[in-house]
């Protein structure tokens, strides 16, 4: 169910109409945001989950990024409010994310393609809804990841190399002990319910990964490994590291590109990429 439609704030959105749209779950309804363009029907269909340590942040908290990632994407953006801690843990955080998917798919038809995305640690949930798809054997052209943290420990180099940069080491391994909840949890039909693609002994068949970071982030290391395990498992992966960059930087404003593709700020890249990766024409360079 959607409401009336409005323009996106911001002359470089101007092109983005969003709505209001309430997902059903298993949980009750989730509160969403959908954003297309205005002008031509959308390439795909693309689930954000936001970030926020898994403890804040909302779909209106990230309007004018995930407008703009519609915008430089040409997708369908959707984003969802999933749960929060403290009133929940994991695994519901992405059982949310995976209801937002199966409404997608709804939406989105048999020939649009579908991807799931989100940056810090919704991107460590949308790897984690990834997963689950390739375990029920349900199509995705791709898993779109900021900067997500990945290890619980927080043991990589990165998160010493600067040990003042936000998040530090002490603060990431806070959020993790609040969002994980003991044990390996399951769905109703077995399906494992990861809390961090970590945790996943095989990565063989998961959707293909457009994984981006920056030299500055503690999380660094933590998507470096990942796409280091990705390919190993045959998956294809793009990965970009940007320079003199930090965490965070989703939400900071794309510059002015005079109508061309941005590819210079991170939100840009990844909606170009993503763009170009489901394309007839081809991956993303």
């Amino acid at each position: 169910m959607a409401t009336p439609t409005h323009s996106a704030a911001g002359k470089s959105r101007a092109q983005i109409r969003w709505e209001h749209a309430s997902i059903p779950s298993p949980s009750g309804p989730l509160p969403a945001r959908v954003y297309r363009p205005a002008a031509t029907a959308p390439q795909g269909w693309l689930v954000w989950a936001h970030g926020g340590s898994w403890r804040a942040g909302s779909a209106q908290d990230w309007h004018g990024a995930t407008a703009d990632l519609a915008r430089s994407s040409g997708f369908a953006v959707v984003g969802v409010d999933y749960r929060l801690v403290p009133e929940v843990r994991h695994p519901a955080m992405v059982e949310d994310v995976l209801a937002a998917l199966a409404w997608v798919r709804e939406q989105a038809g048999q020939s649009a393609p579908v991807a799931v995305g989100g940056d810090s640690a919704g991107a460590t949930l949308a790897a984690c809804a990834a997963l689950a798809c390739r375990d029920r054997g349900l199509p995705l052209a791709a898993q779109l990841l900021a900067y997500p943290p990945l290890d619980p420990g927080c043991t990589a180099a990165s998160y010493h190399r600067f040990p003042d940069m936000f998040p530090t080491a002490s603060y990431l391994r806070a959020a993790w002990q609040d969002y994980r909840d003991p044990g390996r949890p399951t769905a109703a039909d077995g399906t494992p319910l990861h809390s961090t693609p970590f945790e996943a002994a095989d990565l063989r068949g998961v959707a293909r990964a457009v994984l981006a970071t920056g030299d500055l982030d503690p999380v660094s290391d933590d998507v470096h490994r990942y796409a280091r395990l990705l390919h190993a498992a045959g998956v294809e992966v793009t990965l970009r590291e940007f320079g003199q960059t930090g965490h965070g930087v989703f939400l900071q404003p794309c510059p002015a590109t005079g109508g061309g593709p941005d590819t210079a700020s991170l939100r840009g890249w990844l909606g170009v990429a993503l763009r170009l990766l489901t394309s007839p024409a081809g991956p993303a360079a």
